[in-house]
């Protein structure tokens, strides 16, 4: 099982409290993670990347093991620390402004 963590308004939105687990068969990627939690948490469906193009939505970061993966291709591997549980993948809504 993989952890993920999601902020606040999606935690709200998916009506769940804390860490959410989901179930990834083969390799762990970013695309796996999203594609098990947006099957989990069907509310959850474009609002972390895009219908159709599947891309990443402005203002949403990927970070794993203190790492920014925002940029790195959806189908790389994760970290192994987050493939096997021990470290969560977290979603973040970025900010903006001056």
């Amino acid at each position: 099982m993989i952890r993920v963590e999601l902020p606040a308004h999606l935690r709200t939105l998916a009506r769940v409290d804390g860490e959410v687990m989901v179930d990834v068969r083969g390799a762990v990627t970013q695309r796996a993670i999203l594609d098990a939690l947006e099957t989990a948490y069907p509310v959850l469906r474009g609002t972390i990347r895009d219908h159709v193009t599947q891309r990443r939505r402005p203002f949403m970061r990927f970070y794993a093991c203190a790492e920014d993966l925002s940029h790195e291709p959806p189908d790389a591997a994760l970290p192994p620390e987050v493939a096997s549980g021990r470290e969560p993948f977290l979603v973040v809504g970025a900010l903006a402004g001056g």
